[in-house]
């Protein structure tokens, strides 16, 4: 795609929101559609055309980007609904759909398959980084799919992050699941280690800077340690989406009969924290239900 062509997107959520600001300040002509509208016309302060329907913003671009909540709610874009045609019927021959939303495995390289069949090239991308990685440029991009178009997308890719070509499609979403395996599994780790230096007198910060620098080390413990001893869980990464991607990592273990012990025991964590309501938390919640389960939650 030309360097400054349109970009449709899709989902205007949290990170959405970021990267499609991002585009539009780098001089990407870019059209966005939300389900709630009032979350995509935030984004008309900078110079964002906002979209009628998911159909409309795909019309004319050169690359379409789909960032909504799970692989049901990327399918329905894609494919349509009962009324809407969704954005594959919708896209020039030749442009580019990438689904940077995290989705299953076998849902990426369906949608992959899918789209070769209309005469368009296609990526999974699911990204990492949060919030503030969204907000700064700074994301972490997997890619999966058509090299080509990987190659093509850089001036895309290159205003929100860092990319790298991992396999055909699917791969994207594989390589995320493993980063969502090793960010819930590290953070639960955090959450004990800071919760047993907690009780027994030390001063759980200090823990953290006398850490720094180690081989315990992490940004993990930087920022989510620092945030769970503050008692800040406003979401970055929600709960329920570290749920559901921990989730679909032990079931596509399971499909190649593969045991995950440590993972599995981190999803029995986050599915006591969103059965008790906490879905919409950051996922370093894990604090909340590991005090908890301790007996030592005052709230």
């Amino acid at each position: 795609m030309a360097e400054k062509s349109a970009v449709g997107f899709i989902g205007i959520g949290i990170m959405g929101f970021h990267m499609a600001r991002r585009l539009a300040e780098a001089g990407f002509p870019v059209s966005a559609w939300n389900r709630t509208r009032k979350k995509a016309t935030a984004l008309e302060r900078f110079g964002v055309r906002i979209a009628d329907d998911a159909s409309d913003a795909a019309k004319g671009a050169g690359a379409i980007i789909v960032m909504v909540s799970d692989g049901p709610a990327s399918d329905a874009v894609i494919f349509g609904t009962e009324g809407d045609d969704g954005v594959l019927a919708a896209m020039d021959d030749g442009a580019t759909l990438v689904v940077m939303s995290s989705i299953p495995m076998a849902t990426a390289a369906a949608q992959g398959r899918a789209a070769k069949d209309n005469g368009l090239r296609y990526l999974d991308a699911p990204v990492s980084g949060g919030e503030p990685g969204a907000r700064d440029g700074t994301m972490t991009i997997m890619a999966g799919g058509d090299q080509d178009a990987f190659q093509d997308l850089q001036p895309v890719f290159s205003v929100m992050g860092r990319s790298t070509h991992v396999g055909p499609a699917g791969t994207g979403s594989l390589a995320k699941l493993a980063n969502q395996v090793i960010v819930g599994n590290t953070i639960q780790t955090v959450a004990e280690a800071l919760l047993l230096a907690q009780s027994g007198g030390a001063d759980p910060d200090a823990v953290i800077t006398a850490l720094q620098g180690g081989f315990a080390d992490s940004p993990i413990l930087q920022n989510h340690g620092r945030r769970m001893i503050a008692g800040n869980f406003e979401p970055g990464g929600r709960c329920a989406i570290q749920l559901k991607d921990t989730r679909t990592a032990v079931e596509l273990a399971h499909a190649h009969d593969l045991e995950l012990p440590v993972t599995s025991l981190v999803q029995q964590a986050y599915e006591s924290l969103v059965e008790q309501g906490r879905g919409d938390l950051d996922h370093n919640a894990v604090w909340l239900e590991l005090r908890r389960r301790n007996g030592l939650e005052t709230d």
